[in-house]
């Protein structure tokens, strides 16, 4: 365990089950052709991917953040540990005897990001021995990665909110509700068709970057939002989608409508697009006072 515990900001206890990438940042002019060579002008590595990106994100709202996961028992993996804690997590992990998972991210001259991952995903087991029982007391758990049974027991939390990527088949066989499906509109890898799950998740939200996209309420009709005003310069679009998910996960546990959240999580969005990387320019809860 390492970093602080539930939230001290804010009354939303906070926790993410999800998976670690280390990822290497290349930046270039633009993204090389075949046969092309491409000159970097900078990079830098730091652990990263859906898990510790939203993590990150929820606990610079909350004060705090819980991360299960579970880690490459190699050099990478326990820096990972490490940096991530640095960066204000709870670090629940268990290591394990592959090698952690990396990812190679170019990002262009307009700020976009393209992934490249190296390796399998390593992801947290209910049989790993992990403290689960904490998730009693959560009021905001955001899964992206994990077994069934792990998000049957993310589920004992007040509000649970998990994305449509790669983990659908987990969500049809765990068989639990959802406060919010999430995904991207232009990822086939995120699609989400109405019936898809059982039961119906109680609110469903499909991204569109830089147009907003749409979101539904269980029962009700597809509606569009607007995309959040970009605070700055946009320098990275990496974790964009993450930090929504997570800003997403945070109002609904506070009591924020279905549009009120989208809102929120749209602003999380688009606050980390001028920042250096994902974490650098988060929204945090001194953006958020008065609200």
């Amino acid at each position: 365990m390492a970093g602080g515990g539930w939230g001290k900001v804010s009354d939303v206890r906070a926790a993410v089950i999800g998976h670690v990438e280390w990822v290497d940042f290349v930046r270039v002019d633009r993204l090389p052709s075949a046969g092309d060579i491409v000159h970097a002008r900078e990079t830098w590595s730091e652990p990263a991917g859906g898990g510790p990106v939203s993590a990150v994100q929820l606990a610079k709202l909350a004060g705090g953040c819980t991360f299960f996961t579970a880690l490459g028992d190699d050099e990478r993996g326990h820096q990972a540990y490490e940096e991530l804690a640095a960066l204000g997590l709870r670090v629940e992990a268990t290591f394990r005897p592959d090698p952690t998972r990396r990812a190679i991210t170019h990002i262009d001259r307009s700020g976009e990001r393209t992934i490249t991952v190296l390796g399998d995903r390593l992801s947290p087991s209910a049989a790993d021995p992990l403290p689960w029982e904490d998730l009693e007391d959560a009021d905001a758990v955001y899964v992206c990665a994990c077994d069934p049974e792990a998000l049957r027991l993310a589920r004992r939390a007040r509000c649970v909110v998990a994305t449509s990527r790669i983990i659908l088949p987990t969500l049809r066989e765990a068989g639990v509700g959802l406060d919010a499906l999430v995904g991207s509109a232009l990822d086939p890898a995120e699609t989400y068709r109405d019936g898809d799950l059982d039961p119906v998740p109680r609110l469903v939200v499909r991204t569109e970057g830089a147009k907003g996209g749409t979101y539904a309420s269980e029962g009700g009709a597809t509606k569009r939002y607007e995309p959040a005003p970009v605070p700055g310069k946009v320098a990275d679009a990496y974790g964009c989608g993450d930090s929504f998910a997570a800003g997403l996960a945070y109002a609904l546990a506070g009591g924020r409508s279905h549009e009120d959240a989208v809102a929120f999580a749209a602003r999380c969005g688009a606050s980390v697009l001028t920042g250096h990387g994902p974490y650098e320019a988060q929204l945090t809860a001194e953006h958020t006072k008065g609200e």
